[in-house]
């Protein structure tokens, strides 16, 4: 992949660099943040040590995913940021969408295909003295998934061999114009302006689901979507209850 390229075929002026292999994209542009003063995507052709939500590890191979990072400033600092992955999930949905991929979405932060993860987001911070945040928005997308790996990961993985033959640096500047109009979009309005696009791609919008937390049910009910500050809205036998984001794992009982 060419930074040069990506960055001129993008309209949203960020900057791009491209690494042919590092340990974490997330991990390299958090220990940047405090001296960062502009948005900045940076690109690894291949991530030895990518990660997921809850320290869990994104395995890869390299040609066969795209993994990134886009650090984004906002001024409003950790207070604002309610609703951040979700909003990142929308933007890459619909991104996909307009390139003929259809794609639903998983609270908190994965991206299904035909019921299986295409994609993971990973949202990462760092508060500057003044209070404002970097935002480290880190995503994985798989584009083709040998029976090796997925044999690796332990569990059904999606792919798109069709955008895996797509040009990579097309691509790619079609994921981050989505992700920065996106950010831009939040940083003003915050999550609310993205609820009801999330909800319409909702995978297991009024399906019953129990959401599990270190291997214990602790809710079971019909999952009706979100609110506007992104939490999960679950309608149980003792009444609608919201969940905040945390180390959840959701699975439908159907």
């Amino acid at each position: 992949m060419n930074a040069g390229r990506i960055a001129h075929l993008s309209r949203s002026g960020v900057a791009v660099e491209v690494v042919p292999e590092t340990g974490s994209t997330n991990a390299d542009l958090l220990a940047r943040a405090p001296h960062l003063n502009d948005p900045v995507l940076l690109v690894a052709e291949h991530q030895t040590a990518g990660r997921g939500r809850a320290g869990r590890s994104w395995l890869s191979e390299p040609g066969h995913s795209l993994t990134f990072s886009l650090a984004w400033r906002f001024d409003a600092g950790l207070r604002g940021l309610a609703g951040l992955p979700l909003a990142v999930g929308v933007a890459l949905a619909e991104t996909l969408g307009r390139l003929g991929q259809g794609v639903l979405l998983k609270w908190p932060n994965d991206v299904l295909k035909d019921g299986d993860k295409l994609a993971g987001i990973l949202v990462e911070t760092h508060v500057l003295p003044g209070g404002a945040a970097w935002a480290i928005v880190g995503i994985g997308v798989n584009l083709v998934m040998p029976d090796a790996l997925e044999e690796k990961i332990g569990r059904g993985a999606a792919a798109m061999p069709w955008l895996a033959r797509m040009d990579r640096d097309e691509l790619m500047a079609a994921l981050l114009d989505g992700l920065a109009a996106a950010l831009a979009q939040f940083a003003q309005q915050g999550f609310a302006p993205f609820a009801a696009r999330w909800n319409k791609l909702h995978a297991w919008q009024g399906r019953t689901v129990v959401l599990i937390d270190r291997g214990e049910i602790q809710h079971e009910g019909l999952a009706a979507g979100v609110d506007d500050t992104g939490r999960l809205l679950l309608d149980t036998a003792a009444g609608r209850v919201a969940i905040v984001a945390g180390d959840v794992s959701l699975r439908t009982r159907d």
